[in-house]
């Protein structure tokens, strides 16, 4: 279950579109799980959480906002 970031907060991110969350959040997830593939093993947190925190504090933003 995830509490943070809150579901509500990220989906203002991409103007209340969840598709368009979800594509990002899943492309970037991606990418840290082939750039940072060493990190990831020794962390706690998943590519998915780290993809929904960098949304959340606006490092990742849809290219079409």
């Amino acid at each position: 279950m995830m509490l943070y970031p809150p579901i509500d907060e990220l989906i203002k991110k991409t103007k209340g579109n969840a598709y368009v969350l979800c594509n990002l959040i899943s492309k970037r997830a991606k990418e840290i799980e082939t750039v940072r593939r060493s990190e990831l093993s020794s962390s706690e947190k998943k590519a998915i959480s780290l993809a929904c925190e960098e949304i959340f504090q606006g490092k990742i933003v849809p290219s079409d906002f």
